[in-house]
């Protein structure tokens, strides 16, 4: 089982940045899909971003496109997530998750086998 730990959450005004970083442990990182997820409070956990193990493919809820990206380090086992011009209605608990490459299909949290213990982002207005 990969242990996922993230940081990088904070309290920050809309407009600023905030980056998330995700260190997993365990030597199957780089034959990883990492994906981050969030959930706001009274709402359904969504996915926000992917990226593949060899960071060519990625992908983007559309509320976050532009605005938001995700990288990774396969030398440093470490998955970021970049958000950029933040808005209020980016508040939630961010979670980082992980699954197998060879596992394709929607990126559902329900797909999703190792997760973290999330981290809170607020945006205050």
């Amino acid at each position: 089982q990969v242990q996922l730990v993230e940081s990088g959450g904070g309290l920050v005004q809309a407009g600023e940045s905030l980056k998330l970083s995700c260190v997993a442990s365990g030597s199957t990182f780089n034959t990883s899909t990492m994906a981050w997820f969030r959930q706001g409070p009274g709402k359904e956990r969504e996915t926000v971003a992917t990226i593949s193990w060899s960071s060519v493919s990625t992908y983007y809820a559309d509320s976050v496109k532009g605005r938001f990206t995700i990288s990774r380090d396969n030398a440093k086992n470490t998955v970021y997530l970049q958000m950029n011009s933040l808005k209020p209605e980016d508040t939630a608990v961010y979670f980082c998750a992980s699954r197998p490459a060879y596992r394709s299909g929607t990126y559902t949290a329900d797909t999703f086998r190792s997760w973290g213990q999330g981290t809170q982002v607020t945006v205050s207005s």
